[in-house]
C-alpha cells in the first residue's frame, strides 16, 4: 500500500475516522427503520460480522423518531440517510444520532440548510455528503450534458462543501459512488487532491454478491491501496451480512 492520504480526523459517535484511524467498515440496514426491534436485530448481526458503522434509511418522521430507540439496542454509530425534507435531519439529530447523509441538491431552501448546519454544528454531528451518480443536481448535470464523468462527481461534492463551509461547517466526509468502478476511481483520486475531509468509499449498485464483490474490489481495492480512503461500504443486492464478509476479504488482501 501506499502512504495513507491524511484527511482531517471526524468523530462518528464512539469511533474517529480520517487522520492515521483505522479504516472503517461500513453497511447499511436492509429492514424499515420504523420496525425498530427488526432493524436492531440485524444491526447486532452486522456488528458481530464485523460492522463498524450502520446506516438507516429515514424517509418518514416516524422513521426518525424511532432513532433513540435504535440507538439504546445497538453498540455502533448510527447514520441517518436524508432526502429532500431538512426536518427529518433535525429530528434525526435530536434523537441522538451519530452522523447524516445528505444528497447535494435534495435540501435546496438556503434557511433549511441553514437550520440542519446550525443544528449538526451544536452537536458535533459529521454531515456526509454524498454524491451518487445518479441524483447529481440537475443544473450540475446539464453541465456535463448528462454524461456521468468523474468531473461531475466532483464538481457536486465540492459545491456542496462551499454551501456548508460558508456556513462555517467543516465536520465533513464526502463519498463520490458511481456504478462504474473506473468513474469512481478518477473521482476519488481528483478530490483527494483537492481537499482534506475524510473519503467514505463504496461503488454504487454494484450488483448481487458475485458481481458486487468484484466491482468493488476492484473499485475500493485500487483507492485503498493508493492510500485513499477512510471508511468504505460493498453496496450489494443481498443480505446486508454479505457486505461485511465481502469488506473484510477486500481489507485482508491488501494486509489491512
Amino acid at each position: 500500500m501506499l502512504n495513507r492520504k491524511q484527511t482531517r480526523a471526524v468523530q462518528i459517535g464512539g469511533i474517529t475516522i480520517g487522520c492515521d484511524n483505522k479504516i472503517a467498515v461500513q453497511s447499511m440496514c436492509t429492514k424499515n427503520t420504523e420496525d425498530y426491534k427488526a432493524v436492531i436485530e440485524e444491526i447486532k448481526k452486522l456488528t458481530d460480522a464485523g460492522c463498524e458503522i450502520i446506516r438507516i434509511g429515514v424517509l418518514n418522521e416516524a422513521a426518525a423518531r424511532v432513532i433513540n430507540k435504535i440507538k439504546t439496542g445497538i453498540s455502533i454509530p448510527l447514520v441517518a440517510d436524508i432526502h429532500f425534507d431538512y426536518r427529518l435531519a433535525l429530528i434525526s439529530i435530536d434523537e441522538g444520532v451519530d452522523k447524516l447523509r445528505l444528497n447535494p441538491g435534495n435540501i435546496k431552501n438556503q434557511r433549511h440548510i441553514e437550520l440542519v448546519a446550525e443544528s449538526a454544528k451544536k452537536n458535533n454531528i459529521p454531515i456526509r455528503i454524498g454524491v451518487n451518480s445518479g441524483s447529481a443536481p440537475r443544473e450540475i448535470m446539464h453541465k456535463y450534458q448528462n454524461i456521468i464523468c468523474a468531473d461531475l462527481l466532483v464538481e457536486t461534492a465540492l459545491w456542496e462543501v462551499n454551501i456548508l463551509e460558508k456556513l462555517d461547517f467543516k465536520n465533513i466526509v464526502i463519498s463520490l459512488k458511481a456504478s462504474s468502478p473506473r468513474i469512481t476511481i478518477e473521482a476519488y483520486r481528483k478530490i483527494s487532491k483537492l481537499c482534506d475531509y475524510p473519503l467514505h468509499l463504496g461503488v454504487t449498485e454494484a450488483g448481487v454478491t458475485d458481481t458486487g464483490e468484484i466491482r468493488s474490489a476492484i473499485g475500493i481495492g485500487a483507492l485503498l491501496y493508493e492510500g485513499i480512503g477512510d471508511t468504505f461500504r460493498v453496496s450489494l443486492t443481498d443480505e446486508a451480512v454479505h457486505e461485511i464478509y465481502a469488506a473484510h476479504k477486500i481489507l485482508a488482501a491488501l494486509n489491512l
